[in-house]
């Protein structure tokens, strides 16, 4: 596999685990696999933006543990924030 598709797969993993982590302590209402895969996507995604805007987390230069752990590091958070938007727009907007 190439060092892009790796990363990817770090960022939605961390992602889904950010998301998860985050219900844990604060409860959105979203559930085990709501928070799982709001952050999975938040995870992707923001690993993607900031792959972009950082260019040492990229992984060009080839894969290693730096990358990984930044990677890892970078979906993890922006999935726990997207799920933590996700639950708040859901629970403040959506109230039935």
């Amino acid at each position: 596999m190439s060092g892009a598709v790796i990363s990817f797969l770090i960022q939605v993993i961390a992602g889904g685990a950010g998301g998860n982590l985050l219900s844990k302590f604060k409860d959105f209402g979203l559930g085990p696999t709501g928070s799982t895969i709001s952050g999975a996507i938040g995870g992707g995604l923001g690993g993607q933006i900031l792959s972009a805007l950082i260019p040492a987390l990229s992984g060009a230069g080839g894969v290693d543990i730096g990358v990984l752990l930044g990677q890892a590091v970078g979906g993890g958070v922006t999935g726990a924030i997207v799920t933590a938007l996700v639950g708040i727009v859901r629970t403040n907007f959506f109230k039935t």
